[in-house]
């Protein structure tokens, strides 16, 4: 195979590998939105291991917003200057999430059974602002990314995160 198709492929597996991790990230999410619902009603988990797997989840989210902004972002802006405007609503989009995740952050360091209420309803605001920017995100870029011209990056440092992301899985199992 000539190395120009390999590069094609690999950049027609970006999209997908995009829409995946979004994937992953909304279930760690609901899985830490029933966690604290779990704990607010008495269950034995421990606050300690729902930080970190919030903590896990946290850095996993950053790092993709930040690959996303640092490398994918204006890779997609150099081949596609048409989506300008859409990669800054998305930009805007990720700083609203990192305020999210600060907060959140703060929140789990004292969680207790009487205030998890307040966590989840962080939790959930969150959940809707995700939803709501990944599926724009997904809708605008699957197909820009599929048809990016990669060069020599990778597809972790275009999103931050592979789909590779087992290794965060069992971090937290």
């Amino acid at each position: 195979m000539a190395s120009t198709e390999f590069d094609a492929n690999r950049a027609r597996a970006l999209g997908q590998e995009l829409v995946a991790i979004h994937d992953w990230l909304r279930t760690e999410l609901s899985r830490i939105r029933a966690d604290v619902t779990a704990y607010a009603t008495g269950s034995e988990l421990r606050p300690m291991r729902l930080r970190a797997h919030c903590t896990a989840f946290c850095t996993a989210l950053t790092r993709h917003h930040t690959g996303e902004d640092t490398v994918g972002f204006p890779a997609l802006a150099d081949q596609f200057p048409e989506l300008a405007p859409v990669l800054a609503e998305l930009r805007t989009d990720h700083q609203l999430v990192a305020d999210i995740l600060r907060r959140l952050t703060e929140l789990l360091d004292s969680i207790r059974p009487d205030n998890a209420d307040t966590v989840r309803r962080e939790l959930d605001g969150l959940a809707a602002v995700l939803e709501s920017h990944f599926r724009w995100e997904e809708r605008r870029l699957v197909q820009a990314f599929d048809g990016l011209e990669m060069g020599t990056r990778t597809g972790e440092e275009l999103l931050g995160v592979t789909f590779a992301v087992d290794h965060m899985r069992s971090a937290r199992d």
